[in-house]
This record gives structure tokens, sequence and C-alpha cells, in this order.
């Protein structure tokens, strides 16, 4: 039987008060929420904005090994030279990166350059190499 007044009480809240303590209830809740919103507001804004990556990985989808290379510079002025390996169906990261943007150059075991181009990093993001 408590179980039952129980969802009566949760479900129909206006079967067990008067309508003026219903619109008070509704009004209450209103503000409650609308004071929780706020305050999940102010909290993402305090939030630091980082300068790095967490992660950089690159998928290879090509039939053979690849080199991945990226260059670049750092607020500081400072080079900036990152190098993976990554094999056949493989997936290689590179953690905490600088903000930035890059070179980068996709080079085959022939020494061949498949791809060379610049990425402007600004969050993580998966890199998928694939035969176009």
């Amino acid at each position: 039987m408590k179980k039952i007044i129980f969802i009566i009480y949760i479900f129909f809240p206006w079967y067990l008060f008067p309508q003026s303590n219903l619109e008070t209830a509704i009004k209450g809740g209103e503000l409650l929420l609308s004071g929780l919103s706020i305050l999940k507001v102010a909290k993402s804004d305090s939030k630091p904005k980082s300068k790095v990556i967490e992660s950089v990985c690159v998928k290879n989808k090509l039939n053979e090994k690849i080199t991945f290379r990226i260059m670049g510079e750092n607020k500081d002025g400072d080079d900036i030279k990152k190098e993976l390996v990554i094999p056949k169906d493989g997936k290689e990261c590179l953690f905490v990166l600088p903000k930035g943007i890059y070179t980068y150059e996709i080079v085959l075991p022939n020494k061949e350059i498949y791809k060379k181009g610049e990425y402007k990093f600004e969050e993580d993001v998966v890199i998928t190499v694939k035969e176009e």
C-alpha cells in the first residue's frame, strides 16, 4: 500500500495536494532547476583552457607500414618534431602535444612521400590514413 501512495505522490502530486500547493511546488522546482543550471554554467566556464592536446592518434589503413612525421613550433619558438611508425592496420598515438599548426608528412617504406600538408591541432584527434 505504501508503494502505491509513493507512486501516486511522485507521478500525480496534484492528487494529494490542493491547487495552490501544487503551483508553489512547481515554482519552487523551477527555481531549483534554474539555480542548478546557473551553477553548472559557472562551473564549466571556470575550467582553464588547456594549451596542450591530450592525444593525437594515427590509424593506418594502407597495405604497408607508414611513417607519420609532424613538425612545428611551440610558443617559445622551440622546434617540435615527432615521428610515429605505424604498422599495417595499426594505430599509434602522440600524447601531450602543444596546440598549434604543424606540417605533416606520411612516408612509405620506400621513402616516397605519400601525403604532405599542414594541420591545425586544437583538440584530441584520430587521423585515418587510407587509400583514396
